[in-house]
């Protein structure tokens, strides 16, 4: 009986959703097909919450929905017999995610050369030398999260900043949690008004709607979504003085500040190429990376030389430590960066583009768009969007507003792209800076101990989009 039921229904959906023009998607919306594939997502989704619980790594679960969903479609359009056109449209969302891709590969890749150049370090212990008072320490961690991740993604940049709370303050547990609370509200507000500083922003400016200048208007109400939630932790926080921690002998690796002046310049390029010649930011992106592999082969080359120079230095002085230092010193290599990179986030990018692709090929961001920006203000659908952003990742939230393409003025793109950025701080499970300290931590910074400050943290939320509104009209 089940089986007959099942296959009336699948029936009735093939014939329901016929195609007979060639020229529109299928609405699979009110099909076993559609519903299959929502409960999927949903699935996959909820692994992907869980991540930090059940130790799966996020992009297994959604890699799995995304060519089961493919799967679905390719064959309800061959039944149909119209496979060229579901090819088309995952060839479609493909290319936005290839392009993704090789942006995200190149920034990582210099992220990754800064490090092992020792940039990120040398910052770290100045500042665990300085024997700052707690209140002070939460400040310049949260101003340097906030400066960081303008450039750098916000998850590099939280858990620099977390590293250095738990080498000054390992014991204290309350100040711990309220201080990674500061960073990952400091770190998402800082990659909004640069495209840059994070992948939402990265997907709206490559899609064309706002240009690489016109970010920087989000500046002010960016910082006021830091300091409003900052300045409310700041009175419960005490003045007295962290135990000093004396630094460890350290020095920067040759190359690391030509390294970061190439970064700038990848930046600039990958700039004039949207903006003067109308090409993906990823041409430019791309060439940047052939500037930091000739630097790479210099440093190779260069590096007998340096050697032989810094070891008749150690000799003279009798130096026994840098000779040993010395004979430990791996060439630079360009590749490692790139296998460095964050794979598995990578990879997970590629399944919530597909996963979210499918769905609205389907028909049912059509729905949402129609539910949400006909039915609403643009203002209050794209405040709703910055919540939703605490629950569910902004990245599969921001490019499904992309997919249904409303009809927006610039100041409400620059709305939904301020509110799905820092929307996430409301809760610590809303990105992936948040997610990934309570894994540092180990505890002392928890789901719990974020959610008793949402309410501050709604405030700054609420303040930024009024600022916004009050600026930029």
């Amino acid at each position: 009986m089940f089986k007959k039921i099942l296959l009336i229904l699948l029936l009735s959906c093939i014939s329901a959703t016929a195609w007979a023009s060639g020229h529109g998607s299928i609405d699979l919306t009110n099909s076993i097909f559609g519903f299959t594939a929502l409960i999927l997502f949903s699935i996959a989704y909820l692994l992907v919450i869980g991540e930090d619980v059940i130790h799966l790594r996020k992009s297994k679960p959604v890699l799995v929905a995304a060519g089961v969903i493919w799967l679905i479609i390719g064959w309800v359009y061959t039944q149909n017999g119209v496979p060229l056109e579901a090819e088309e449209a995952f060839n479609h969302n493909l290319l936005e995610y290839a392009q993704l891709l090789l942006f995200l590969l190149v920034a990582m890749t210099y992220i990754n050369a800064m490090e092992e150049r020792g940039i990120f370090d040398g910052l770290r212990l100045w500042m665990v030398s300085k024997g700052l008072s707690l209140r002070s320490l939460f400040w310049v961690t949260g101003i340097l999260a906030f400066a960081i991740s303008s450039f750098a993604n916000n998850l590099t940049t939280a858990m620099l900043m977390c590293a250095i709370i738990l080498k000054v303050a390992s014991k204290d547990k309350k100040f711990i949690n309220i201080a990674c609370i500061n960073i990952v509200v400091a770190a998402n507000a800082g990659g909004v008004f640069s495209p840059f500083g994070d992948i939402t922003t990265l997907m709206i400016w490559q899609s064309g709607l706002v240009k690489f200048e016109q970010f920087i208007v989000l500046f002010i109400p960016s910082v006021v979504n830091f300091l409003v939630p900052a300045i409310i932790m700041s009175f419960f926080i005490s003045n007295e003085k962290s135990t000093p921690v004396v630094s460890e002998a350290f020095q920067i690796k040759r190359g690391a500040k030509r390294i970061v002046a190439l970064f700038v310049l990848t930046i600039a390029t990958a700039v004039l190429c949207h903006s003067v010649v109308n090409m993906p930011p990823v041409l430019g992106m791309m060439m940047g990376l052939g500037y930091l592999k000739f630097f790479g082969f210099y440093l190779r080359m260069s590096l007998p030389r340096s050697l032989d120079k810094k070891r008749n230095k150690a000799e003279a002085e009798n130096d026994a430590e840098a000779l040993k230092k010395l004979g430990n010193i791996i060439p630079f290599d360009i590749f490692d960066k790139i296998a460095r990179a964050e794979w598995d986030t990578l990879l997970f990018f590629y399944g919530v583009v597909m996963c979210v692709g499918g769905l609205g090929f389907m028909g049912y961001l059509s729905l949402v768009s129609e539910a949400l920006y006909s039915n609403w203000s643009p203002t209050y659908a794209n405040i709703a969007v910055g919540v939703l952003s605490a629950i569910v990742d902004n990245i599969p939230v921001v490019f499904a507003v992309l997919s249904m393409n409303p009809v927006m003025d610039l100041q409400q793109w620059l709305l939904v792209t301020m509110t799905a950025g820092v929307g996430g701080s409301l809760l610590s499970i809303g990105s992936a800076a948040g997610v990934a300290l309570m894994g540092q931590t180990k505890g002392m910074y928890s789901f719990m101990g974020h959610l008793k400050w949402s309410w501050a943290i709604a405030l700054g939320y609420a303040a930024s989009i009024g600022v916004h509104f009050l600026i930029n009209g």
